[in-house]
């Protein structure tokens, strides 16, 4: 007899994700365990497959991520801020509140941050992937956009909101304010990536000024 609310191995019927330590670590196996996965075989490598790499069941799996597009998604999801986990970043992105130039913090972290992508190979060949598999399923493109901006890149809205918090940034649409910020700084790399051409060093550099001297020019508290 199933218990109420609990998922199925086919990721049918809903229940709360499991929380707690032990269930965190078995959740970053997982998401691990599908990106190398991923990576290695496409979209199209089986649930068991991830559960098994992952040191798991499959029920686990779906009792944290529900179904394929999910899980996916949070992989990605992951690989977008990575760039700023790293202990550089971190103390970039903490040191935006704590700086007396604002202008002179943002363009310290938005250059670890834009060098962080510029050179993460795997993320590269994550966001092909993506470009690879979109089009067999378009369901993973819904499920990304659930998320919203904010779910996808936690570390620089939280950075956004702590500013806009202190009053040194006025923000009154934070969704936007995350895409522009991405627009501005990454997303040049990425298109031009996309084509197989990089973006010169001193192109970068001139990109990235010019880039937070806009996004400050909108949202700094006047």
């Amino acid at each position: 007899m199933r218990h109420q609310g609990s998922a199925t191995a086919n990721g049918e019927g809903k229940s709360a994700r499991p929380t707690g330590p032990r269930a965190e670590r078995k959740r970053e196996a997982i998401v691990q365990a599908a990106r190398t996965l991923f990576l290695r075989e496409g979209f199209g490598v089986g649930m068991d497959a991830i559960a098994a790499e992952a040191g798991v069941s499959k029920v686990t799996v779906y009792n944290h991520f529900g179904n394929k597009e999910a899980l996916f998604t949070a992989v990605i999801a992951g690989a977008l801020d990575e760039p700023l986990a790293a202990s550089s970043s971190v103390a970039a992105l903490d040191g935006l509140t704590e700086a007396h130039d604002l202008r002179e913090a943002f363009l310290k972290a938005a250059r670890i941050w834009v060098d962080a992508v510029r050179t993460d190979q795997e993320m590269n060949a994550l966001r092909h992937l993506v470009a690879r598999e979109i089009h067999r399923f378009p369901s993973l493109g819904t499920a990304w956009e659930q998320h919203g901006p904010e779910s996808h890149h936690p570390a620089i809205a939280g950075a956004l909101r702590d500013l806009a918090d202190q009053g040194r940034l006025t923000i009154p649409d934070m969704e936007a304010a995350v895409i522009q910020l991405y627009s501005l700084l990454v997303f040049p790399h990425l298109v031009f990536g996309s084509y197989g051409t990089d973006i010169s060093d001193d192109l970068t550099e001139r990109l990235i000024v010019a880039g937070v001297d806009m996004f400050l020019g909108c949202y700094a508290a006047g």
